[in-house]
């Protein structure tokens, strides 16, 4: 995905707080300040500055006060104009010679270096880099982002005196700390979420199978007795190739293909199309001709798909007894099982497949709960930043919908930024409460991603990537640590899953009768419009038409998703004066993405691109869209 040049450049151009100077470079004074510098260097390093107070403040946020020493100061200021003396020429004075600092400052004022008081905004900022660091460190503060200055620095210069001590205001946001709001708090969570019904038939087949599983055979001792669909038999198989007219027989099939002794039970769908159906009415001691299709997908490919046809002959007959599930039934299966437990494992196993179909809407929901479950207080750096990550990717999406670069770039503004994280923020700060959260519980209650599941989803990215034609190498040293925290975020879930209560609702496919019967009497007007004036319609017939066109119309709105879209639109309710919606209402069930587009909409920076293939597209703007 590509980002537009300009929304790296206003990226990159615009900050949230006032950046400290990077760390000069320490070199050897002259003028003979090089013994005060040292002693400034070694007061810093011995107390910090010589006092240094913590506050907390909201949002994860510290201010620290730091009492700067007057020997500290005097040494920062003679060393900026040690440091600017070397880099300015000024009639009058020989290079290398001591320059005032009231001349020094003169002279960058007049060239519009630096403010107001260029040397003291300078000594300032050289005690911010060499003892803010130092500080933070020594109050045990884990610092995000960078640390700004409480009062700017041309402000403190008008105050500054060298020699004198100074007290500085930083404020720095630093990691949240993380605390339940009760022990195990994120046990039994509750909250609900919807999913389609459960499967029924897929159930009733899962029990059938197991209950074939455990079926029991009693031999059949009358002679007379006529196989029957749910009996079994023991046969001897001797198979043919069919010869094209398939009817005779052919070239003699391979030993694998043939048998002796062949246990068959004849149920549907078991066995090769026509074997069960073949031996069907037969009794022990017949030989019997079946002709059989092999199944297209046989690995052996000489067979795939063809006819074949076999003796067959029944050597033994049985009937199958098939348990009821009882407890007796259930213990067999496994010790300790009960009926009523066996039908519950069962019941949870056949769901598990479809339930990952709506694991998103079960974390969504787990999610929800388990963000009120801590106290952390997120920093505004972390917003800020997550929100530039949102906002880029939100221009570069709009780029390749068809907006123009013109526009998107008009669009790149540092009030629309901030309109836009306004939106985006209760929603970052809830993902981080929650992504925290998740983080602490794999460490509180050991969860750990196996390695081979690592390997394993490593692989599958890369199999996906070269399906779709992506021939780049993937880099695994950035890959791994993503794909371990995301499997890590799974196995949390589903451990919260297995101790929450959560409300499933299962939503049932809704039948409107009164759509029905709408698109029904609109297809009978349809074919009625297509019947030439000059057509005579037999009468006796017409009920008959009526009723398969009823039956068409029906079968027809099932299928057609988009007729009936059509219909409940034009269906739909005439309303005389539209309602006003909040924007709280409007992007209720929207991501938070779509909120910030919409966002933009309402501001009227931003329009929805027209569709093509609508017959009032205006084509005049093509060139203009694609940037040309």
């Amino acid at each position: 995905m590509k980002i537009h040049r300009s929304v790296i450049l206003f990226l990159a151009a615009t900050s949230y707080c006032n950046a400290f100077t990077t760390q000069h470079k320490r070199q050897a004074s002259i003028f003979g300040v090089q013994q005060q510098q040292q002693q400034f260097f070694l007061k810093a390093e011995e107390d910090g500055g010589s006092g240094t107070s913590v506050e907390r403040l909201p949002d994860s946020a510290v201010e620290l006060t730091l009492t700067v020493p007057g020997a500290a100061t005097k040494a920062s200021y003679e060393k900026a104009c040690a440091e600017v003396s070397k880099k300015l020429t000024i009639p009058g004075f020989r290079k290398g010679s001591k320059i005032p600092p009231q001349i020094l400052e003169q002279t960058l004022r007049q060239a519009n270096q630096g403010g107001k008081y260029p040397l003291r905004a300078q000594a300032i900022q050289t005690l911010v880099a060499k003892l803010v660091e130092p500080a933070i460190k020594e109050q045990g503060l884990d610092p995000i982002g960078q640390p700004s200055l409480v009062i700017p620095v041309e402000s403190m210069a008008e105050d500054f005196e060298a020699g004198k001590e100074l007290v500085m205001k930083i404020k720095c946001d630093v990691w949240p700390e993380i605390t339940w709001k009760s022990e195990r708090a994120y046990i039994g969570l509750e909250g609900s979420y919807n999913r389609k019904p459960f499967d029924q038939t897929k159930m009733d087949k899962a029990l059938a199978d197991l209950k074939e599983r455990y079926a029991t055979l009693e031999p059949i001792s009358d002679a007379d007795h006529v196989l029957q669909m749910g009996d079994a038999c023991v046969v001897n198989m001797v198979g043919y190739m069919a010869n094209e007219d398939g009817v005779t027989k052919g070239e003699p099939l391979p030993n694998a293909a043939s048998g002796d002794k062949v246990d068959v039970v004849l149920g549907p769908g078991r066995y090769m199309e026509g074997l069960v159906e073949g031996l069907v009415g037969g009794k022990v001691g017949d030989t019997r001709e079946v002709k059989v299709s092999f199944p297209g997908a046989l690995r052996d490919k000489t067979l795939a798909g063809k006819l074949a046809i076999f003796d067959v002959e029944i050597l033994e007959a049985s009937s199958r007894n098939i348990p009821e599930v009882t407890d007796d039934f259930a213990a067999n299966v496994r010790a300790g099982l009960t009926a009523e437990s066996l039908m519950e494992e069962l019941r949870k196993a056949v769901d598990q497949e479809d339930s990952k179909e709506f694991a998103g809407v079960r974390n969504a929901a787990l999610a929800k709960a388990l963000a009120d479950t801590l106290n952390v207080d997120i920093p505004d750096t972390l917003v800020t930043n997550q929100a530039r990550e949102k906002y880029a990717v939100m221009m570069s999406d709009m780029r390749e919908n068809g907006v123009s670069d013109e526009t998107i770039k008009d669009q790149i503004t540092p009030e629309n930024f901030l309109k836009y994280k306004d939106i985006v923020k209760a929603d970052i700060i809830r993902d981080f409460r929650v992504s925290m959260a998740t983080e602490e519980i794999a460490r509180v209650e050991n969860i750990e991603v196996p390695e081979a599941s690592i390997e394993e989803q490593i692989e599958n990215i890369k199999k996906d990537a070269a399906k779709e034609g992506d021939t780049s190498e993937l880099n695994e040293e950035d890959v791994r640590p993503r794909v371990a925290a995301t499997l890590q975020r799974q196995l949390v879930m589903d451990f919260l899953a297995e101790n929450a209560d959560l409300n499933v609702i299962y939503e049932e496919e809704q039948f409107d009768e009164k759509l029905m019967e709408k698109l029904a009497e609109e297809s009978l007007q349809r074919m009625d419009a297509e019947v030439p004036a000059d057509e005579v319609v037999v009468e006796a017939q017409s009920e008959e038409v009526v009723e398969e066109a009823v039956v068409e119309a029906v079968v027809e709105a099932v299928v057609e998703e988009e007729t009936i879209a059509e219909v409940e639109e034009e269906a739909a309710p005439v309303v005389e004066e539209e309602k006003e919606v909040s924007f709280e209402e409007k992007t209720a069930n929207m991501s938070v993405e779509d909120k910030a587009l919409q966002s933009l909409l309402d501001l009227g920076v931003a329009e929805v691109s027209q569709d093509p293939e609508d017959p009032d597209y205006d084509s005049s703007k093509d060139n203009e869209i694609v940037g040309k």
